[in-house]
């Protein structure tokens, strides 16, 4: 049984991308399937740090970038909008190029509230990063909740 209220269409989703910090780094949405929605992000001197190192900042972006774009997806946007509550990362190993790869599954899907683990992972598949990211669940016309 599929997570998503609407069907995921990569291309829509990355035309979203356009005149966003997506677009500045090049996060790319790649797939889904009926649990996960995994996109991509370069490592090159856009997300580095000065010692030359994925910036984890950067991680964190690539992180709430997928995992808002799954919440987004599991709701009714006619109703309802979500935005990002608390997202936390541990940074496992560093990455210098090439592109990380971020896959975001379910945790809770509530009426308020989704919870989010997103692994981030390098062309080799070896783990980078890992983040839980908590999603508020907003009615339109509502204010979000104070951070």
């Amino acid at each position: 049984m599929s997570l998503w209220r609407t069907t995921p269409n990569i291309d829509q989703i990355n035309s979203l991308q356009k005149n966003t910090i997506g677009e500045v780094l090049d996060i790319r949405f790649e797939a889904a399937d009926e649990q996960s929605l995994t996109a991509s992000m370069v490592v090159d001197h856009r997300t580095h740090q000065p010692y030359g190192l994925l910036h984890g900042g950067a991680s964190v972006v690539l992180a709430e970038t997928v995992g808002s774009m799954a919440s987004y997806l599991c709701i009714d946007p006619t109703q309802f909008y979500c935005v990002g509550l608390e997202i936390n990362a541990n940074h496992l190993r560093g990455l210098r190029s090439g592109r990380v790869t971020a896959v975001a599954r379910a945790v809770h899907i509530g009426r308020t509230t989704h919870v989010w683990d997103i692994r981030l992972s390098s062309d080799e598949g070896k783990a980078s990063c890992i983040s839980r990211l908590t999603m508020a669940v907003v009615p339109l016309g509502q204010t979000p909740p104070s951070r």
